[in-house]
């Protein structure tokens, strides 16, 4: 299979119908979330062709630095904490220059964090108001990874943006090749395995369709980087993702925030995962094939 997104796929052998689902942040509108049994894979169907204008909507958090409301007030204050578990987690794989590209840096909270404890940062943002803020933080950003595609890096990171990417194939060539030669790909990506997306099912906030092109497991993800002779050696929890998603998930299947049965989802979710070791998000840490 070709990981290209073409809309309005085929149902062939190797696909199924997997669940209907809704855009529910934005524009209301109804998709299907086809499963790939070859990886293991679930995949937005169709995708518009207009898809950067699902992103322009001031519930699409992650491209403001906005406080305003519970739940943005949440997300604020937890997003400071998982900055500071992030930059511990890159310590642990730098190399000598020190040198990091975050693709999708959002506002660039994190790579503010990255060049305060003395890397070397350069971050990709294709959205232009987001980029924008990042700019007043004396940040080096760009608008695509073809910008900068012959530089190399230590580390590259993708948080929570590997789902967004419409071509797969494209995107993970330029990035395997613009790591250096015992570099580190991190990459943080939601698990429809999880117990919080089992129990939410198509309310659950993290398919986020239609921005939300493709939904990985941990199958998607070491079979996928396969291909590119790219292995994956750890697999980290995000822990506070099962809260924060059933935060959401509650207000989309109620119409209302009720938090005291979202953190019970939450914990049970992480709970459960001790076990089942399916988590509501997973980060990948990855290497280069030997």
């Amino acid at each position: 299979m070709e990981l290209k997104i073409k809309n309005n796929l085929n149902y062939n052998k190797n696909t199924s119908l997997f669940i209907d689902c809704k855009d529910h942040s934005v524009s209301k509108e109804e998709f299907k979330l086809v499963r790939n049994d070859e990886y293991d894979l679930l995949i937005t169907n169709p995708i518009p062709d207009n898809l950067s204008s699902y992103y322009e909507s001031e519930e699409y958090i992650s491209h403001t630095d906005s406080s305003e409301g519970i739940i943005n007030k949440i997300y604020q204050r937890v997003r400071k904490y998982t900055i500071s578990k992030k930059i511990k987690l890159i310590n642990n794989y730098s190399n000598k220059s020190k040198t990091i590209l975050d693709i999708g840096c959002g506002t660039g909270d994190f790579i503010k964090e990255c060049k305060n404890n003395d890397w070397e940062v350069v971050g990709i943002e294709p959205n232009s108001k987001a980029k924008e803020i990042g700019l007043t933080k004396d940040l080096v950003i760009f608008s695509s990874i073809d910008d900068i595609i012959e530089q190399k890096f230590d580390i590259i990171t993708m948080w929570h943006v590997l789902e967004h990417v419409t071509d797969l194939d494209d995107t993970i060539n330029k990035i395997k090749n613009m790591l250096t030669e015992n570099g580190t790909l991190i990459i943080a990506v939601p698990n429809y395995k999880s117990y919080d997306a089992s129990y939410y099912k198509s309310f659950w906030a993290a398919y986020d369709v239609p921005r939300h092109v493709w939904h990985f497991s941990k199958n998607s993800i070491k079979k996928i980087f396969k291909k590119f002779k790219m292995e994956v050696i750890k697999i980290k929890p995000m822990l506070f993702d099962s809260f924060y998603v059933s935060m959401l998930s509650e207000k989309y299947k109620r119409g209302k925030n009720n938090f005291i049965i979202a953190f019970s989802i939450g914990l049970y979710s992480n709970c459960k995962g001790l076990f089942t070791k399916e988590y509501s998000s997973h980060i990948y840490i990855l290497k280069n094939s030997k």
